[in-house]
């Protein structure tokens, strides 16, 4: 694909996965869908929620074209499109459109209010490649998955991701030592609170 940049892989011997050769795109599937989705099944204890005190509700504002045109602004154009084959650069062209801009935002006001994410949002496609300079691919651990999203879903998702964000660090829902995915925290954080720590 053009987006993956070419690389010099050494000879390949068949992947082996549990100690047997996947010969067949059968055993192939078989094997990189048992290694990437290891969590696909694990039990969620929700208990781990009575644990948190009660919070004053928040009332979720709808949402605006501006959060939305910034969102994309941020996107890169040059990404590759997920199942739907809408690129970022498609949306950032009929985002012009206030009538759709207006379409797209009740899209996501609609999530909200009915507590629903829509199927079309949920497919995917993986594309698996080989994480560069390793000695040997003969193991499903040399590659690593790359989920492709409808890119429609992602830009909802940022937005709703945005603000959640926003609520739980000013409602500190977010321990003060997590950096990590945070906007506004970067490894120089992490430097500076390990040290303050030493």
């Amino acid at each position: 694909m053009n987006w993956v940049n070419k690389c010099k892989l050494p000879a390949v011997e068949a992947i082996k996965y549990d100690n047997q050769l996947c010969l067949s795109l059968d055993s192939l599937w078989n094997a990189l869908h048992s290694f990437f989705n290891t969590a696909l099944h694990c039990q969620v204890d929700t208990n781990i929620l009575n644990k948190i005190g009660n919070k004053q509700t928040s009332i979720w504002a709808p949402f605006s074209k501006e959060k939305f045109k910034i969102a994309l602004e941020s996107c890169n154009n040059s990404s590759t499109s997920g199942p739907d084959k809408l690129l970022w650069r498609h949306l950032k062209s009929i985002t012009n459109d206030g009538d759709c801009i207006t379409n797209i935002i009740k899209i996501a006001n609609a999530c909200i209010n009915l507590g629903y994410w829509p199927n079309h949002f949920k497919i995917s496609s993986m594309v698996i490649i080989p994480k560069p300079n390793k000695l040997s691919y003969d193991s499903p651990k040399s590659f690593r998955p790359i989920i492709l999203l409808n890119n429609l879903g992602k830009l909802i998702e940022k937005v709703i991701g945005e603000r959640l964000q926003f609520y739980m660090v000013n409602n500190d829902f977010i321990y003060p030592s997590q950096l990590g995915g945070l906007k506004f925290k970067s490894t120089i954080d992490v430097r500076v609170t390990l040290m303050h720590i030493i």
